[in-house]
């Protein structure tokens, strides 16, 4: 019987031991119904999946003519352009011009015309290809030529490219694929681009307000290189346009129709004939300075002339006194004798 007692004794000892112990480790999570009375099962999505408040996404506009990817071809020279709407087309790429002899023979990026080819050396014609899969065009600004600015000579003076009036700060582009030979200010042309082409072709781009590229850039047909503008020897806003081609400049409207804006020819027979013998040296601006006077004093006498019309009646006499000037004036300057018979009708000028 006593170890009967003895257990008896032992278990009564334990018993509130345990109880204790099981109330202190008892661990309530009121996310259970049965343990917190005011559980509340979730009824909306909202509370069941938590959800950030939306934001406005603007929706990406891409131009039919922006660039959306460039695609690598297997020649380091050469790229894929995507264009906005699904068209693309080849480029050439800077590293197309580093090992190639146009872009290194007879480069000076200070020197209007660093060839000095003597004019007997130069062949009767060369074909120039200016556009094909891998060489584009752009027109460098579209708008009438000023009658004024033609190229050739004019007045025993002459003007080695065209003039194209417009605002200043308007947008120039390269008309071709090539390598900025000058980007720089020089005498008479102010702010001056010279592109060279990989066809041997250069561009000249006169009088900008900016330039937007430096010597040694590649430019792509259609890159803005600088803005319109009226610096150096200039009369007025306008781009001045030339093209040379062995230093020899030519009449740019062989190849471009500037009032459309088009290319005249994809490839272009360029003969000696069209090159201007004494282009090799710098465009003389003084010279078109003093066309320009020339022509504002042309207008300002055309402005001063009067004329009368002879009407029933009217005789040299009576006309002269009429205009405050002399038979023998009006005579002189319609080249007619006092004598001549006066027709009605007949437009006499009379200063």
């Amino acid at each position: 019987m006593r170890p009967l007692r003895c257990l008896a004794t032992i278990v009564s000892a334990l018993l509130p031991l345990m109880a204790a112990a099981q109330n202190s480790s008892k661990v309530v999570d009121e996310n259970i119904p049965s343990a917190n009375p005011n559980f509340r099962f979730p009824t909306t999505e909202n509370e069941l999946v938590p959800r950030l408040p939306r934001q406005a996404v603007k929706p990406l506009v891409v131009s039919e003519s922006d660039p959306v990817d460039t695609l690598d071809t297997m020649s380091e020279f050469v790229k894929v352009v995507l264009y906005g709407n699904g068209t693309w087309k080849y480029i050439k790429t800077e590293n197309f011009a580093k090992d190639n002899e146009i872009f290194t023979a007879h480069w000076d990026s200070r020197s209007v015309d660093p060839y000095k080819v003597a004019w007997d050396s130069l062949p009767s014609y060369s074909a120039i290809w200016l556009v094909d899969s891998l060489s584009n065009y752009s027109c460098p600004y579209q708008g009438k030529v000023n009658p004024r600015g033609k190229f050739g000579p004019r007045r025993g003076r002459r003007h080695q490219g065209i003039d194209l009036p417009l605002t200043t700060g308007t947008p120039i582009y390269a008309a071709f694929n090539g390598k900025v030979r000058i980007s720089s200010t020089m005498r008479g042309y102010g702010n001056i681009v010279v592109i060279r082409h990989e066809n041997g072709l250069e561009t000249f781009y006169g009088h900008l307000s900016k330039r937007n590229v430096e010597a040694g850039d590649w430019v792509n047909a259609g890159d803005v290189i600088g803005l319109g503008g009226n610096t150096g020897r200039s009369t007025g806003p306008h781009l001045h346009f030339e093209t040379r081609y062995n230093g020899y400049a030519f009449d740019p409207q062989w190849l471009i129709d500037f009032e459309t804006g088009t290319l005249r020819h994809r490839m272009f027979v360029l003969k000696k004939k069209y090159l201007s013998q004494f282009s090799n040296y710098e465009q003389n601006f003084d010279d078109e300075l003093k066309s320009a006077e020339e022509d504002a004093a042309e207008e300002a006498a055309l402005r001063a002339m009067r004329w009368h019309i002879v009407k029933s009646g009217d005789t040299l006499g009576k006309i002269a006194r009429k205009n405050g000037t002399t038979v023998s004036a009006i005579c002189r300057l319609n080249g007619i004798r006092s004598t001549s018979t006066l027709r009605i009708g007949q437009k006499l000028r009379v200063r």
